[in-house]
């Protein structure tokens, strides 16, 4: 389910998300968004409606240390924060000693991370990243639009894996969030 994608331009992150919710071959349009402002945190996601709803409603970071980059509060404080609100919300998972979440993107002072199931904390050397089972078209498309404005490739990509993912539906929310 889902196409969730991130760009970061002049230092302003877009993110646009669809509305498919997916079960098996079934296809809901939900209301509900994928793509949400939590404080300093534009969040996109994709894995589970519930693990969306505990982080939209239930995620609460502390502030960032003077003395840490925003790299290292990311993968500290924020990623601290996720995994308590999965595991106070009954969403974190424990397999065979390891603790797992979910996938989903995050915009924080101008800067795009994609946090990975294991709460690994990445930052693509583009100016763009996406989760979910329209990933890899988003990309090809956000790679081919490279000189069109922030908000068009969004667009764009966000089309293009509704046409070829079964997993992703219209319509798009889109929202930005400034450095």
């Amino acid at each position: 389910m889902t196409c969730i994608v991130g760009i970061v331009d002049k230092g302003v992150v877009h993110m646009g998300g669809d509305s498919a919710g997916v079960s098996g071959y079934s296809v809901t349009v939900r209301r509900d968004p994928k793509v949400f402002q939590v404080g300093d945190y534009l969040i996109g996601y994709t894995s589970s409606f519930r693990m969306g709803q505990l982080l939209r409603f239930n995620l609460s970071v502390g502030e960032q240390d003077p003395r840490h980059d925003d790299f290292q509060h990311m993968a500290t404080v924020f990623i601290d924060a996720v995994r308590n609100a999965l595991k106070s919300g009954g969403y974190a998972r424990i397999d065979s000693g390891a603790e797992t979440g979910g996938d989903f993107l995050v915009g924080y002072k101008g800067r795009l991370y994609k946090i990975e199931a294991d709460f690994q904390v990445g930052e693509s050397m583009d100016d763009f990243d996406c989760v979910g089972c329209g990933e890899d078209y988003a990309l090809g498309s956000l790679y081919a639009t490279r000189s069109l404005t922030a908000s068009k490739r969004i667009t764009l990509a966000l089309e293009a894996a509704a046409h070829f993912s079964a997993g992703v539906r219209a319509p798009f929310v889109v929202k930005e969030l400034a450095a």
